[in-house]
């Protein structure tokens, strides 16, 4: 097949082609063609999946190598022909999150993908995924942020040893169409504060069904869909996959409001502007902190035995964190071993709970991390029933009953240690405790703080909790306030003169409270160091800006229809403004703080917008 397509993506002056989420459900493994893939790879009759834990991970590790094997293929065919013909072709794979798809019970080759000749990714991380439900200190809810803060990161992991390039998906919709406006607009404000928590990555997949956001209808109020037995047989833990159904009640439909329209423009002129050279926190806590994730945790979520279905044995280790402000990253096993991978790192947790170490290696690359000075905290209590795999820790030349015995043996650490040891340079801290099991309990997520708290001691890593995230990337400034958080910090307050970029209005704040459940992206006036006349925000494209002394210029142009707003930095009012040539009426601008905001109607023809001092 792949070679038979190669040439028709050449000749049809392909530059990239885009591989769409490789999935293999974990339920699946009972096809013909699947058992002759099984006695091929493993050389032994096919078993049941869900005969054995043994079974099941033996066949989604086979799912596994399945698509990377197709994907590879297809890579190497595309490749060979472009470089036949002189050119150039690329191949990205869009694809979900390691976190996403290991919750919703999917296997998909992730991480292997760029060993195989994929040239990127763009991240699938929108209100569908991060709005998957998990459970926190016994809550179970919709925590849309945090899990996209965790996806997100997750994507930038994969890419980040590699030096490949990762977009991030920027969706102001979802596939569920029971939801009101308010609730999309709410839930994305939430996922795109989450991707810009991310400043290595400033390549953005805008909006790819443009169609459904801006001509489709909506209720006016969130509805609860109707299922059919069968589709919620079908549909995995905490989505809504399977098909969603339709209403519950006949209810009003109606378009995207216009303010929603008018946000959205602006946001997305911003987005073009994140490639900043400079970014620092300017509230969170201590930075450099990272869970460590592997594929293998989409290999035990189907039965016998599937791990927590709310994902806890992840969760579990990175909400605790996430919620005091800490900005936690799912740090890729797989990647461990390549060179100066974890230096970034001051400290980091481990479970095998869920997950399992695909090669031993992984182990010499954290210990030495350990004993260079890393403060290591395993939250792990032996107990997961995929500790018996038939995997490289109980295959000779080992004969370990858990991946986590092989570890501490590198460490020079008794197997059944726990408690808080010195490892070189470094520091162990190690509870015997179910990371899934303490998401059940109003106090666990204290229980994971106390570890790392303890551990952060060991090493004299100084160790700060906020309730509050915020980034600044050059002018603008990122901001989250935490929910479930500490009430003992105070919110963190902005002072200055700020554009708020989530207002349609684009109105300027001089005093920003970042409390509980608040999302903004800001354009710090005070920071913009330009000089001269520039626009600085808009819900338009801008093109063409040119000045004198007299006159400023641009050409804008947007979605037709839509309300057009922008602000521009001037030193002084503007006597007359024209668009078009013809006279705009003083009641569509205003001058204040140093800022001209100039509203209009959006054409998708450029527009020439002239301001006469």
């Amino acid at each position: 097949m792949a070679s038979s397509m190669a040439p028709g993506i050449g000749d049809a002056g392909a530059q990239a082609i885009h591989l769409e989420e490789p999935e293999f459900w974990a339920r699946g493994g009972w096809e013909e063609n699947f058992k002759r893939e099984w006695q091929a790879y493993y050389h032994e009759p096919w078993q049941a999946p869900n005969s054995s834990p043994d079974a099941q991970y033996r066949a989604s590790k086979l799912k596994y190598f399945l698509y990377r094997r197709a994907l590879a293929q297809v890579f190497s065919f595309v490749k060979e022909y472009g470089k036949s013909h002189g050119r150039t072709i690329r191949c990205y794979v869009p694809t979900h999150s390691l976190v996403n798809y290991a919750h919703w019970r999917i296997v998909s080759p992730e991480s292997s993908l760029i060993d195989v000749g994929a040239d990127g990714y763009i991240a699938q991380v929108w209100t569908g995924t991060a709005r998957t439900a998990n459970l926190y200190e016994g809550k179970r809810k919709e925590r849309t942020f945090e899990t996209a803060f965790l996806e997100y990161g997750a994507m930038q992991n994969l890419v980040r040893a590699s030096g490949r390039r990762v977009w991030y998906l920027n969706d102001p919709i979802e596939d569920n169409p029971n939801h009101d406006w308010t609730d999309y607009r709410t839930n994305w404000e939430s996922t795109l504060a989450a991707s810009l928590f991310q400043p290595e990555v400033w390549h953005y997949e805008i909006m790819p069904w443009p169609d459904r956001v801006f001509n489709s209808l909506h209720p006016v109020r969130s509805v609860a869909p109707q299922k059919t037995v069968k589709e919620q047989e079908l549909a995995p833990v905490g989505t809504g996959l399977g098909g969603f159904g339709t209403a519950t009640a006949s209810v009003e439909k109606v378009g995207i409001p216009k303010p929603y329209e008018t946000e959205l423009q602006s946001v997305i002129t911003a987005l073009g502007e994140m490639k900043q050279a400079n970014a620092r926190w300017e509230s969170a806590g201590t930075a450099n902190t990272g869970v460590l994730v592997s594929d293998t945790m989409m290999f035990q979520r189907a039965d016998p035995n599937p791990s927590d279905a709310n994902l806890g044995s992840f969760h579990g280790l990175a909400l605790p964190l996430l919620k005091r402000g800490v900005p936690v990253e799912a740090v890729q096993i797989e990647s461990a071993s390549a060179p100066g991978f974890l230096e970034r790192y001051k400290l980091l947790l481990l479970t095998y709970e869920g997950q399992k170490p695909p090669k031993p290696e992984f182990h010499d690359a954290l210990s030495r991390w350990v004993m260079n000075g890393g403060a290591l905290v395993v939250i792990d209590d032996d107990k997961d029933p995929y500790n018996s795999v038939r995997e490289w820790w109980n295959t000779a030349p080992f004969s370990y009953t858990s991946p986590r015995q092989h570890l501490f043996g590198k460490l020079g650490l008794s197997p059944d240690f726990d408690g808080l040891q010195k490892a070189g340079k470094g520091v162990v801290v190690r509870r015997s405790l179910s990371p899934a099991a303490l998401t059940y309990q109003a106090e666990g997520a204290d229980a994971i703080r106390r570890a790392v708290r303890d551990a952060a001691a060991a090493v004299r890593l100084p160790w700060k909790e906020t309730n509050s995230l915020v980034l600044r990337r050059g002018p603008y400034v990122i901001a989250a306030g935490l929910d479930e958080s500490s009430q003992a910090v105070k919110p963190y307050v902005l002072n200055g003169r700020y554009i708020n970029l989530f207002d349609p209005e684009l109105a300027i704040l001089n005093t920003v409270t970042v409390g509980a459940g608040t999302r903004l992206l800001l354009f710090d006036l005070n920071a913009d160091k330009s000089g001269g006349q520039r626009v600085v925000a808009a819900a338009a494209r801008v093109r063409d800006e040119t000045t004198n002394a007299k006159v400023f210029s641009f050409r804008v142009d947007g979605i037709g229809g839509t309300n057009g707003v922008v602000r521009v930095v001037s030193k002084s009012a503007p006597r007359e403004i024209q668009i078009g040539g013809k006279v705009v009426d003083s009641s569509q601008y205003d001058f204040a703080q140093g800022t001209v905001r100039l509203r209009f109607l959006n054409t998708i023809e450029p527009t020439l917008v002239e301001m006469y001092f």
